[in-house]
């Protein structure tokens, strides 16, 4: 009786992992034959927008794990370190990251992905010779098997969430620990997320660590699978991210004064902006500039390929503005011929927030989610936001409880609120002080992810330098 209950458990258990390979079997088949419908029909508007963007031919192979004899020498008999960046603001949490991390694992060769041409070019500017960067390859499962058989790397670093079902399959095959840091969900990829679950709840259980920035992603992330031991709550990096210690690359003051614009004057910088923003920043400029004059505004679209259709809106509407791109030298202007400088030119923001006299952050008053306000904070900058901003929840939270910004309901908030700051530089001053505080509060996400991951790699072969201070 012992023996036949004990063959019925067996047989239970054999059956049960039987059935539970041939379910990881078929969802892997069933997403790989959606993958390439979904690829053949996105195909024309993807090399689309590459093609506006530009410079999408350089290093075209490597989205198809296709490497050059230099990059394939450069990882050769080297222990590889592979961190994945989307894009711009993705690189620069990594770029400081590495910076911590690098020392702490001197033995390990770094390799840096993106998937823009934008986020390559930060990466190039910013991050040292020996450090590689390539593009991430597209998740078709042989382009992505031979890329993580070249590069093979002792482990991999996803930025904020970026889940491509065959990359991290194959690596978690590999054994190879994946990490993801910087974890947030907005309500539209939570929703998603937990509508394929079958697809994505042994993706998220994968995963050997992940950094978060609060209880409310840590407790999204374990119902939809993440093991509760891997997850941290570390804070946003984005706030060490902000610090912008880094060199200065770009002359603002000389550039304002070639535009004619004279010291002292008003600046409003309108970053990240968004389809529809523009058209009401240059209504509402023609109307601010009746009170203040002098009042110049920087215009910088979150996507640089939309400027000509928002050049083609200024004019529309009477704005004398000048591209960024159409500076040179000897290209100067008199005081007062211009009103906008639009900035059709990539990783730039940050210096003409510097310089701001108010600053307003896009994708918040026509379209949902809103773009990092922690960079305005971290200069001591007075900031207005609209009322979308649901990708930086917590951080506007912290910002408005702490009277360092301004969030308005709509376009006539919004201009109520520029008269209101460009009228009272005691006010802005006071914005910008308290939003300079919540950013130091708020400091040291960065070195609690790394001690999150070195711990993990301790024990293994990689020689881990213990941590100074």
């Amino acid at each position: 009786m012992e023996r036949s209950s004990a063959f019925q458990l067996a047989s239970s258990l054999v059956l049960a992992e039987y059935c539970a390979a041939l379910n990881v079997w078929v969802v892997r088949v069933l997403y790989n034959i959606l993958f390439w419908v979904g690829f053949v029909v996105t195909l024309p508007r993807y090399f689309w927008r590459m093609r506006r963007r530009g410079n999408w031919q350089k290093d075209f192979g490597q989205r198809f794990a296709r490497y050059d004899a230099k990059f394939k020498q450069a990882i050769t008999n080297r222990h590889t370190f592979w961190m994945h960046a989307v894009s711009v603001g993705e690189v620069n949490i990594c770029t400081q990251l590495i910076s911590v991390l690098e020392p702490r694992v001197p033995n390990l060769k770094f390799v840096v992905s993106t998937t823009t041409s934008t986020g390559m070019g930060e990466l190039q500017s910013k991050l040292p010779n020996h450090i590689s960067k390539i593009y991430y390859p597209i998740d078709h499962r042989g382009w992505v098997r031979r890329a993580l058989n070249i590069i093979h790397p002792e482990a991999i670093v996803l930025v904020e969430a970026e889940i491509w079902p065959n990359f991290l399959w194959r690596a978690f095959d590999m054994r190879i620990p994946l990490f993801l840091v910087n974890a947030r969900l907005s309500e539209r990829s939570y929703r998603g997320y937990r509508r394929l679950a079958f697809l994505f709840r042994p993706i998220f259980r994968s995963f050997t660590g992940v950094g978060v920035q609060n209880e409310s992603d840590a407790a999204r992330l374990r119902e939809l699978g993440c093991r509760p031991e891997a997850i941290h709550i570390v804070g946003n990096l984005k706030f060490d991210a902000a610090k912008l210690n880094e060199r200065r690359l770009l002359d603002v003051p000389a550039m304002f004064e070639q535009l004619g614009v004279k010291p002292g004057t008003p600046i409003l910088v309108a970053g990240s902006t968004h389809a529809g923003e523009e058209a009401i920043l240059a209504e509402q400029l023609l109307r601010l500039r009746e009170k203040f004059p002098e009042l110049f505004l920087v215009l910088v679209p979150r996507h640089f390929e939309r400027c000509k259709d928002v050049g083609r809106e200024l004019t529309a509407c009477g704005i004398k503005f000048v591209f960024r791109s159409e500076l040179t030298e000897s290209n100067r202007f008199r005081s007062g011929e211009l009103e906008c400088l639009l900035v059709n030119t990539t990783g730039e923001l940050r210096y003409f927030y510097e310089h701001a006299t108010v600053i307003f952050v896009g994708k918040s008053l026509t379209a949902e989610g809103g773009q990092n306000p922690i960079e305005p904070g971290a200069l001591g900058k007075a900031m207005v936001f609209g009322p979308n901003m649901q990708n930086f929840l917590d951080v506007v939270r912290a910002f408005l409880a702490q009277d360092g910004a301004v969030q308005v309901p709509d376009a006539a908030g919004l201009e109520k609120a520029l008269i209101q700051l460009l009228s009272d530089p005691n006010r802005r001053e006071q914005l910008g002080r308290n939003a300079l505080r919540v950013v130091r509060e708020n400091l040291g996400a960065i070195d609690r992810t790394v001690d999150m991951i070195v711990k993990h790699l301790e024990g293994g072969e990689l020689y881990v330098t213990p941590k100074r201070g």
